[in-house]
């Protein structure tokens, strides 16, 4: 995390001073539990939470640089802080429960902060995708004229992938919020399921089915496939706008604002930076996938491979992605739209795009297909070489002429029964959340 794509939720959440007060609470609610199950005496868990303890990550730091261990330096200072009761904290407990519990937490929360931003994503796509929903556009494939869409289709699109991605974090956050107080090799040796059961019931997570040491990583590996798949849908967003402003393309372009500068160089400038910035960071999220994948495999009960990786990876990966909403969304709700260039560019096809309706019309004259074919391509082929329009090309081809009337070939050219049903793939986008 760099403070440029940090916003300020997410500072808090990944900060040292949280995770450490996180710490605090998985070993107070564990120690709850504890002494419903008479383990421990009644009231320790009160009488530390009565303290109002204030953690000092600098002491902790300082303490880790004797023990090399961050939980022990953790549990020292808070024996420090809390006395004798603090003896209490921690019984037949390893270093992952307190760990593994918080990092669910963490990612859970991270997850929830995430599907917020994601509403407000989707709610800005939805009002522009109903606001053109009639606006035509050239469709492309590959790059090039293929057949009429609208804008708001476009967008809708885009709002529909932004619904599966969201699913799959909701799916993910529910999967991830699996914590274990299980003790060394998640055997209860010092506890039992049920204290497991209640310490994390009162955090909001769920007891992982089988633990080893630690949380199985497979969970971990969907969570951040995830997230880089919620970062891949916005980077199909970003490379479209980056097309869409294209000078040569002019259908649609970033908010461009009072004193806003596209050139250190160039007055003139007017540059796509939000979907560029959106592309690269895109990314960065991605980069977390593999990484995740490779910590699913450790060594027997544990190893600590995988967590210097997260250590880096969950701040990052899900910053990132924050960041990417709020600026996703902003870039959605300014752009600026040119129905009058979306019209120009149809026209620059010279009616080509209706290649496939005349196909059509031919074979169902009774025409066999592939004959259908060369006569429609021909004709386009002479429209692309600038020898007139595709209509007029047609109309004056004798061999398609013995086969179509002329209000049957202009039937084929009626740009409102190409996009007769775009509204009702929209509703269907727009209802499916």
């Amino acid at each position: 995390m760099i403070p440029r794509y940090t916003p300020a939720d997410f500072a808090h959440l990944w900060s040292t001073e949280h995770r450490l007060e996180v710490w605090l609470e998985v070993e107070l609610a564990a120690c709850e539990a504890m002494e419903t199950a008479g383990l421990v005496p009644s009231g320790v868990a009160s009488r530390i939470r009565a303290k109002k303890i204030q953690l000092d990550a600098a002491r902790i730091e300082e303490i880790e640089r004797t023990t090399k261990h961050d939980v022990i330096a953790f549990l020292t200072h808070v024996e420090e802080l809390a006395g004798i009761d603090a003896r209490w904290l921690h019984r037949g407990m390893t270093s992952s429960d307190v760990l593994d519990s918080s990092f669910a937490i963490l990612l859970r929360d991270a997850a929830k902060m995430l599907t917020v931003r994601f509403d407000a994503y989707l709610d800005a796509l939805a009002t522009r995708a109903r606001e053109h929903e009639k606006t035509p556009l050239i469709g492309r494939s590959h790059g090039i004229f293929a057949e009429p869409v609208t804008f708001g289709l476009a967008l809708a699109g885009h709002y529909s992938e932004a619904v599966r991605a969201r699913r799959r974090l909701v799916e993910a956050s529910r999967e991830i919020a699996v914590g274990k107080i299980a003790g060394a090799v998640g055997t209860y040796a010092h506890l039992t399921p049920a204290i497991e059961a209640d310490a994390l019931g009162k955090l909001g997570l769920a007891p992982e089915t089988v633990a080893t040491q630690i949380v199985a990583r497979d969970r971990h590996a969907a969570f951040f496939s995830a997230l880089a798949l919620a970062a891949a849908a916005i980077e199909r967003l970003a490379t479209n706008v980056r097309h869409w402003q294209r000078s040569e393309v002019s259908e649609a372009e970033e908010a461009f604002t009072v004193g806003q500068k596209g050139s250190s160089a160039m007055p003139h400038k007017r540059n796509p930076i939000a979907s560029e910035n959106l592309c690269g960071l895109s990314r960065v999220v991605r980069a977390a996938v593999v990484p995740a994948l490779e910590n699913v495999a450790l060594w027997h009960e544990r190893d600590i491979s995988h967590s210097s990786v997260e250590r880096m990876l969950a701040p990052d990966a899900t910053t990132t992605l924050g960041f990417m909403l709020d600026r996703a969304t902003s870039l959605v709700k300014g752009l600026v739209v040119y129905p009058e260039s979306m019209r120009a560019n149809l026209d620059r096809a010279k009616e080509l795009y209706c290649s496939e309706g005349v196909l059509l019309a031919l074979v169902e004259a009774g025409m066999p297909r592939q004959e259908a074919y060369v006569i429609v391509q021909r004709n386009a082929m002479k429209t692309w070489r600038g020898e007139g329009r595709f209509r007029d090309n047609l109309a004056a081809d004798a061999e398609l002429t013995s086969k179509l009337k002329s209000d049957v070939l202009d039937r084929c050219f009626d740009l409102d029964h190409a996009l007769a049903h775009v509204p009702a793939i929209v509703e269907r986008a727009l209802g499916d959340r």
